[in-house]
């Protein structure tokens, strides 16, 4: 089946000059966007019931942007200070960048991969000596504490924020020839939400391992992954399976 609608399952980009707009352009298909799921913090009492100590801990690691906005925001409310030695470890550059909207960056020890869970954890395990942090949801992250526990690295887990499925029920998925999953709580609002869902010919796409997974524990076909070495962004992936989609399709 040729590929001619994509819906993306993340928030319309502020800016015309996004990618996405270049690659619907090039290969003449039509993308629409509609986030799947919203994040909601954790309030300052019932992170309180989880006895985490932030300033017990010498490192964080952060995944994402979002977990950096909520270990901050809770550090703000509960007044805490972090100490200027605090060390930051990040997936990717980006996310390590955006510590700069809370910290001075040059004056912090920050460390960060290239934006896959080995490649953070090689860093991880080079500072081994480290009492580590891990801001997360309370969507499960086995990927990177089954690798912690492997190389046993101390950590704790705090949970300080809530993915949340959006309510999907005014428009119809089936319209779409391939779905584009970022995340685990998209393709858990997607059973919520269209719980009759049959795939048949709707391609589905998903980006990060845990997302990969989380499709294909929901018993759908995985047709397109990223990260890959052919095609470390989404938008690389799309353009590549896009292109060799359709011109299977004219054959």
């Amino acid at each position: 089946m040729k590929i001619k609608r994509i819906l993306v399952s993340q928030p319309r980009p502020d800016s015309e000059k996004s990618p996405y707009f270049e690659l619907a352009e090039k290969n003449n298909v039509k993308i629409d966007f509609r986030p799947f799921s919203y994040v909601e913090g954790v309030s300052c009492k019932d992170f309180r019931k989880q006895k985490i100590d932030f300033l017990a801990h010498t490192a964080v690691i952060f995944n994402s942007k979002t977990a950096i906005d909520h270990f901050f925001r809770l550090c703000g409310e509960l007044r805490i200070i972090v100490p200027d030695t605090m060390k930051y470890f990040c997936i990717s550059e980006s996310v390590a960048f955006y510590l700069q909207k809370y910290i001075i960056y040059r004056k912090r020890k920050i460390f960060f991969g290239a934006g896959s869970i080995n490649d953070l954890m090689e860093i991880v395990n080079r500072h081994s000596e480290e009492k580590f942090l891990l801001p997360f949801s309370d969507l499960p992250h086995e990927e990177l504490t089954e690798l912690l526990d492997k190389h046993g690295i101390r950590y704790e887990r705090a949970i300080l924020y809530h993915n949340v499925s959006c309510d999907l029920t005014d428009f119809s998925v089936i319209n779409y020839d391939l779905l584009v999953f970022f995340s685990p709580s998209g393709i858990k609002s997607l059973i919520k939400n269209f719980p009759e869902f049959q795939q048949n010919d709707i391609k589905i796409g998903s980006f990060g391992t845990a997302t990969a997974k989380a499709v294909i524990e929901a018993g759908l076909r995985l047709d397109l992954q990223a990260p890959r070495p052919e095609a470390p962004s989404m938008i690389t992936a799309l353009d590549l399976y896009i292109r060799e989609q359709n011109k299977n399709c004219r054959k």
